[in-house]
């Protein structure tokens, strides 16, 4: 390849392997103590109880104010784990399974498999194991992976029952001298800081292989010399340009792609952002056509976005994620004006739904005077009118007493407030349902 050849292929190999990097960093940081969302490190093949609503504190992207998390990193290079679930009495949950390369590859929860207590086998990429009696198996892809687990918070009063909840997901070994060992391979330590990516890249793909439909992907990093067991710190110095070139054209797309919608709406959605998945579409996940992302570089380009502005996000018919970037008149969402949006009626959900505010191009929960996040259907007191519609007023500063039970408040520069549907009704999912633009009104 030329070197305008070679960066223009590294630009969309880094497009293409941003997603496991990104994602092997944030799964490293639980066990090593390093996430913001934990005070303390959360070991292998263990659930992390969140046990308070995550507030700005929690420098994550996206995350949700609506329920506790309950999250564990997954090392299955030593055999199965045996996942108990306890009955939830129909309060909502799930538990995502997400694999190296950031694709939801099986649900256990209220809409996939019901609230009663049960239990799960998680096997690795080709066990051919036996499964015991009474447990359902999970194929998990890759060795390493996540889980990613949420339980409905319906008010601070409510904490101590989902606490309880929490405490009775476990994981266990299914043999009783399985080891854990941390499965995430170290890249070379020579490796120079511009190429440090694509090390992270290299060892991630020969540990985590990807499916055998990405061999043309694998073709374009094997001739950028991005494959194999030779560290790139042997790479000539051209080489090594257009991959650091390459790197800077790629991250730049993935930053304008994420930074907001091209669109004249006030809304741009992710309900189909998560349908990348094309090939390891496991228990309590939807393969149906109208939830795959047919165009496989299409797939990946997306995979990239999303990663980088709502990691571990669900599938659309698991949850829904709609993003407000624009007024009305089609102007950036500004703390310097007050705005208000009007859902009439609220959205049509068979769980719950929420409307929450992010700063950009951070996407992090907001900093304010009353500790409100995000509004929703169980929000105390929310005001509706006669009609049954709500309206709440985004603003910076606090409207008027009348107004504050359905005020969410907004930084003072320009903001990205985010609706979710739990288990979204069929008018979201088949597109009936249309969102409100939002007004500015001051």
């Amino acid at each position: 390849m030329d070197s305008d050849e070679a960066v223009a292929t590294a630009t969309q190999a880094y497009i293409y392997g941003y997603p496991l990097v990104y994602n092997l960093e944030e799964i490293a940081k639980l066990p090593a103590g390093d996430s913001t969302i934990f005070g303390t490190p959360v070991p292998w093949n263990h659930f992390g109880p969140v046990r308070h609503l995550l507030d700005p504190a929690a420098e994550f992207v996206s995350p949700n104010n609506d329920t506790l998390y309950l999250i564990a990193p997954l090392d299955l290079s030593t055999g199965p784990l045996v996942l108990h679930v306890p009955d939830t009495h129909d309060r909502y949950y799930v538990l995502q399974f997400v694999d190296a390369w950031t694709n939801n590859v099986a649900y256990i929860g209220r809409r996939a498999t019901g609230t009663a207590e049960a239990d799960y086998l998680l096997t690795p990429p080709g066990y051919t194991g036996d499964v015991p009696a009474g447990m359902t198996p999970v194929e998990i892809p890759s060795d390493v992976a996540i889980i990613v687990g949420r339980v409905q918070v319906d008010g601070e009063a409510d904490l101590p029952a989902v606490h309880a909840l929490q405490d009775q997901f476990t994981l266990r070994p299914l043999a009783d001298d399985a080891g854990v060992k941390n499965g995430i391979p170290s890249p070379d330590s020579d490796a120079v800081p511009d190429l440090a990516f694509w090390e992270q890249l290299r060892v991630g793909i020969a540990a985590f292989p990807p499916p055998d439909a990405d061999a043309p992907f694998l073709a374009a990093l094997a001739a950028l010399g991005v494959t194999g067991d030779a560290p790139l710190s042997a790479l000539d110095a051209q080489a090594a340009a257009a991959l650091t070139e390459g790197a800077q054209q790629g991250q730049a797309t993935i930053e304008k792609l994420a930074g907001g919608s091209t669109e004249t709406s006030s809304w741009s959605t992710a309900k189909h952002m998560f349908d990348y998945n094309l090939d390891r579409l496991g228990l309590g996940t939807n393969d149906a056509p109208e939830w795959r992302i047919a165009d496989r570089r299409t797939a990946y380009g997306t995979r990239a976005v999303v990663a980088r502005g709502g990691l571990w996000g669900n599938h659309g018919y698991e949850a829904t994620y709609d993003f407000a970037w624009t007024d009305s008149d089609g102007e950036p969402l500004n703390g310097g004006a007050s705005y208000e949006v009007t859902f009439s009626p609220p959205p049509p959900v068979e769980a719950f739904w929420s409307f929450t505010m992010y700063d950009t191009p951070r996407f992090y929960l907001v900093a304010n005077p009353i500790g409100r996040y995000s509004v929703g259907d169980r929000t105390p007191g929310l005001q509706y009118a006669d009609d049954g519609s709500v309206t709440i007023y985004l603003q910076h500063e606090a409207p008027s007493a009348d107004k504050v039970s359905n005020w969410l408040p907004s930084p003072a520069g320009v903001f990205r407030p985010v609706l979710r549907t739990y288990q979204p009704g069929e008018a979201i999912l088949d597109g009936s349902y249309v969102l409100p633009a939002i007004r500015r009104v001051g």
